[in-house]
């Protein structure tokens, strides 16, 4: 039985086993001229390029995006709540009103402090005095709920506005970080 794969009637002609030797001899000459040191750099430099493309977009993409971090620490004298509030975001956030409020178990407000600041630029943060609230006298023994409310115009003339609310009290130090609404172009 013959096998059909082979082509027993073909024989290689002078022609042919030159092509070959010249093809053998410019892969030998390829495979001399890329030596793995040279492939380990240039995909080094192929990554590097990729990844400063990438994180150089993050400044150059249009988009809205805000957090609040927010400490919530107990002591014998009262409560303390620091907020920090950080526009993630690449474009401006203007005309900034948050309020935080301490509220208890039935919904009386113990405490507040109203903040308001004109314009947070792009990729920067804000901690300032109007952000912290210190509740004295208040029971360290009763839970409460931290409100915080966020209104602010984004860079197409929107306002747009967030709400977090935290139960705390059952330890005497917490952190939450509020993530708001992310939205690119």
């Amino acid at each position: 039985m013959e096998d059909s794969r082979r082509f027993s009637d073909l024989e290689p002609t002078e022609a042919d086993e030159e092509a070959a030797d010249e093809l053998l001899e410019s892969i030998e000459e390829a495979l001399e001229r890329v030596h793995p040191v040279r492939v380990i750099f240039s995909s080094l430099v192929i990554l590097i390029v990729t990844l400063l493309l990438l994180g150089s977009s993050l400044w150059v993409i249009p988009y809205d995006g805000v957090t609040a971090d927010v400490v919530y620490r107990q002591s014998g004298g009262g409560h303390i709540v620091l907020v920090e509030l950080d526009n993630r975001g690449s474009r401006t956030m203007e005309d900034i009103e948050m309020s935080i409020r301490m509220v208890d178990d039935v919904g009386i407000e113990i405490g507040r402090t109203d903040f308001s600041w004109e314009r947070l630029g792009a990729h920067t943060s804000i901690a300032h005095d109007d952000l912290e609230l210190i509740i004295d006298g208040a029971s360290v023994w009763e839970n409460y709920t931290i409100e915080i409310d966020l209104e602010y115009y984004a860079y197409d003339g929107d306002r747009k506005t967030e709400r977090w609310t935290h139960d705390v009290g059952q330890w005497t130090s917490e952190y939450h970080i509020n993530v708001g609404d992310f939205t690119i172009f």
